[in-house]
């Protein structure tokens, strides 16, 4: 029947009459045909009633579309992505042609800091003793991380050892195979200056007696390893530490960072504050050349009187890699974070435990900034492109690259290689702490402290600079925000700027803030808050010096 309304179809269309051939239907069929016409529209009217009849369908795809679509191929999170660099080529005929007042450095900080009375200073006369009688004890510890890691073990170690009334063997730095650096203690500290400073309330020796060398065929890797776990109090020490070290006269703990609660008696405290403040104090070849480049530092500020912003950096290939956090540069850039990271840290990435999550940490702040992001930070928050600026860092990933905005935005940026030469950092090279001191001493003098990443350096960089200027002096991002307003790729750059300062207002005013809790814990330490635990200290050193 198909055939036959397609043979009547074409032959009505063309102006023919029916042939004979349809001769032989009944008149009923014949009058269905000859009606036939009426449904088989042709022209605007049987296209007008095809999209009367499509249209519903369409309007349903669309709302399809607009309701499903974005659970199916979602838009990027606010912060969720690096657009930095995009960001930058939009905003940078702004940020270059920008000649509104530029801050001072000179009046930077508005507020200072006023500790409020607290209890009378009460500091340890003697020492603390365990048990009744004084025992010939000693305490061997192993301080693994980097620099300022090592640092924390060394002054849990002075406070574990002032707690037990045990011998402090000069402390062992262990070598780990991302920071490469076989220093020892009297390599980065001044070994002499910090027996003198503790004597009165721990001894400290460099070498441990014969009889005990013998005992363990003159090897200290021989003695037992006492596992603590982490942030062990004050009250395990005692309980379950100090019955070994009586009996079995030495102890080792290796390794032993983080191995000490935050909170701690005043008098075993007090100790921890005297050994980070006070006995750790850099070798001689590391001050005399920290000196020098501070002095070179502030010659080249005579701009600004002297005064300088420090930044440190984490942009590191290895601390890229550690992040988990995804930048620019695509494929490639995620094969050799795997590479570093296999190489670093072996397997730990791939284990089914283990979630690597680029888009949270971003939104979490927690990826390290780039140069482009602290340069137009700092350019947000007033800074003129005149400021002189030294830059903390070790081997910054892909250098050249990376570092071109950050001195497009700050031609008198400076770092260690820059103001040292050669021959004078010969001594330094390979040796990652001794590096990151020359970093630490010309950060300690600048007028402004700018961190980017978090960590044990700039907590301990906070802490000296709270303790020694009352004031933490530091701008710390909020980089969250940050995030999502380096998101946003039609941003301007006005109002980046203001968000800049608000963020500058709020980092002063959170700098002179003292912590108010009960007791101290992880996050407010005594190395990152010296106040109000450190304060007896700071007060005696004050009245030294008048």
């Amino acid at each position: 029947m198909d055939a036959t309304f397609n043979h009547y179809y074409t032959s009505s269309s063309s102006g023919s009459s029916p042939t004979t051939t349809n001769t032989h239907f009944t008149k009923p069929t014949r009058r269905k045909l000859n009606r036939r016409p009426e449904y088989f529209l042709t022209g605007k009217k049987f296209f007008r009633r095809r999209i009367c009849c499509i249209l519903p369908l369409l309007l349903f795809l669309s709302g399809v579309v607009t309701f499903v679509g974005p659970m199916l191929y979602p838009s990027p999170v606010p912060g969720s992505v690096y657009k930095s660099h995009e960001i930058f080529q939009n905003l940078w005929q702004d940020i270059l042609s920008d000649t509104s007042s530029a801050i001072k450095l000179s009046d930077v900080w508005r507020y200072k800091m006023q500790l409020k009375e607290q209890k009378p200073c009460v500091t340890p006369t003697s020492r603390q003793q365990p048990g009744t009688e004084k025992a010939d004890q000693y305490l061997i510890i192993e301080a693994n991380g980097g620099l300022n890691q090592q640092r924390a073990s060394i002054c849990n170690a002075v406070a574990v050892a002032g707690l037990l009334n045990a011998t402090l063997l000069i402390p062992r730095f262990d070598f780990h195979n991302v920071w490469r650096d076989s220093s020892e203690f009297g390599d980065i500290y001044d070994e002499e200056h910090f027996i003198d400073t503790l004597k009165e309330y721990v001894d400290v020796v460099r070498e441990l007696p014969m009889d005990v060398m013998e005992e363990y065929d003159f090897n200290i890797s021989n003695i037992p390893n006492f596992r603590v776990p982490a942030w062990a109090s004050a009250t395990y020490y005692l309980e379950e530490v100090y019955p070994v070290l009586r009996e079995h006269r030495i102890i080792r703990f290796a390794p032993f960072a983080n191995r000490l609660a935050s909170s701690l008696p005043p008098h075993i405290q007090y100790l921890r504050c005297l050994a980070n403040y006070e006995a750790l104090r850099f070798s001689i070849p590391i001050m005399t050349l920290g000196k020098t480049l501070v002095k070179r530092m502030t010659t080249g500020s005579s701009g600004s009187g002297g005064k300088y912003v420090s930044v440190h950096l984490r942009f590191e290939e290895d601390m890229v890699a550690f992040s988990c956090c995804v930048y620019d540069g695509g494929k490639s850039e995620q094969l050799e974070m795997d590479s570093i990271r296999q190489k670093g840290w072996g397997d730990k990435f791939k284990r089914k435990d283990y979630i690597i999550d680029p888009v949270r940490n971003r939104i979490d702040g927690r990826c390290p900034m780039t140069p482009l992001e602290v340069g137009m930070m700092l350019r947000g928050m007033g800074f003129a492109n005149t400021t002189p600026i030294y830059l903390a860092s070790g081997k910054i990933y892909h250098a050249d690259k990376n570092l071109a905005p950050l001195r497009k935005m700050f031609p008198l940026l400076r770092t260690k290689e820059f103001l040292a030469s050669p021959n004078e950092l010969a001594s330094f090279q390979g040796y990652s702490s001794r590096l990151a001191a020359l970093d630490y001493i010309v950060c300690l003098s600048s007028e402004v402290f700018v961190t980017t990443q978090g960590g044990n350096f700039p907590h301990f960089l906070m802490g000296h600079r709270k303790f020694h200027y009352r004031h933490a002096k530091t701008i710390i991002p909020d980089k969250r925000k940050l995030a999502v307003l380096l998101h946003n790729t039609t941003i301007s750059w006005q109002i980046f700027k203001n968000e800049m300062q608000v963020m500058l207002e709020e980092s002063d005013h959170k700098g002179i803030a003292i912590p108010k809790f009960k007791k101290s814990t992880r996050k407010n330490s005594i190395y990152a808050n010296p106040f109000p635990e450190c304060r007896c200290l700071q007060e005696l050193n004050f009245s030294r010096e008048e």
